[in-house]
C-alpha cells in the first residue's frame, strides 16, 4: 500500500476524518479534547489515532502522562497535490468534451 493509499484508508473512516478535520480548526489537541464527543470509548479513540500516526497524517508529543497530536502538513500536501494533478485532468477532460458537444453530426463547428 502506498502512502498516499494508506492515507485516504485512514480518513475513509468518519471518525478519523472528523479527529482530522478537529486538529485542522482547532490546532494541537490533547487525547481527552479529541474525544469529545464521539460517544466511543477512550480506547476506541487512541486506536484511530494510532491509525492516523501510522498514516503519518498527524504527529504525537508527550507532556506528562498527556498526549497531544497536531496535524502533519505534509501529510495535507500531499493530498492536496494529488488532488491538483487529478483535477487537471478532469477539466482538460471536459474542455474536449465542451469542444465534441459543440460540433454538429458532421463533425463541423456549429455557428
Amino acid at each position: 500500500m502506498t502512502k498516499l493509499t494508506q492515507t485516504f484508508a485512514a480518513l475513509a473512516d468518519d471518525t478519523r476524518f472528523e479527529i482530522v478535520e478537529r486538529l485542522v480548526a482547532g490546532g494541537e489537541m490533547a487525547a481527552g479534547d479529541l474525544s469529545d464527543g464521539f460517544g466511543i470509548s477512550a480506547p476506541a479513540i487512541s486506536r484511530h489515532l494510532k491509525v492516523l500516526r501510522t498514516a503519518g497524517l498527524i504527529d504525537q508529543r508527550a507532556k506528562g502522562t498527556h498526549r497531544y497530536y497536531t496535524v502533519r502538513p505534509e501529510a495535507l500536501r500531499a493530498i492536496a497535490d494529488w488532488t491538483s494533478n487529478h483535477r487537471a485532468f478532469w477539466e482538460g477532460s471536459l474542455d474536449r468534451l465542451d469542444t465534441l458537444l459543440a460540433l454538429d453530426p458532421d463533425g463541423e463547428e456549429e455557428a
